[in-house]
């Protein structure tokens, strides 16, 4: 079969997408393939106002919960966390960055099978403190925090 032309391809291409906008403005996309927006929870400037804005109660400090970070970070663009945590019952882990644009960095949402340690990177604009929260099914919200200096910015406010 020959390939479509540029022109018939952009056609097709705008059509699909088209298509997508009305299924999802009807309500007829797939739900799950929606990301759920929290905007309250996104907006939050602290740790207490992200937890209340996602159901939780007042955080409480934790030594059960781990945040391997470096105390001090090269570049701010690249920071290398590590979250983890044994306790049994955790729902929902949340990363905190006190100083970021955008306070809220990340919610993973556990089901029973998934364990609770994550690696990733993540961007700082400035010394920062950064939290880490965990909600668990019993209602109560642990945290801990790690205050991370950076060299080199990394993200503009």
């Amino acid at each position: 079969m020959p390939e479509p032309r540029r022109g018939e391809r952009r056609r097709l291409l705008a059509q699909s997408a088209a298509l997508a906008a009305l299924l999802a403005g009807a309500g007829l996309w797939p739900a799950r393939t929606l990301a759920a927006w929290n905007r309250a929870a996104f907006g939050a400037r602290t740790l207490t106002d992200a937890v209340k804005a996602l159901g939780g109660a007042a955080p409480q400090d934790s030594k059960e919960l781990a945040l391997d970070a470096p105390d001090i970070a090269e570049n701010g663009a690249l920071v290398p966390l590590g979250l983890a945590s044994r306790l049994p019952g955790i729902e929902r882990l949340l990363l905190l960055v006190e100083k970021n644009p955008t306070a809220l960095s990340a919610v993973f949402e556990l089901g029973g099978s998934v364990a609770a340690e994550f690696r990733l990177n993540l961007k700082l604009a400035e010394s920062s403190k950064v939290y880490l929260a965990a909600m668990m099914r019993d209602g109560r919200v642990l945290y801990t925090a790690r205050d991370i200096q950076v060299t080199i910015g990394g993200c503009a406010a």
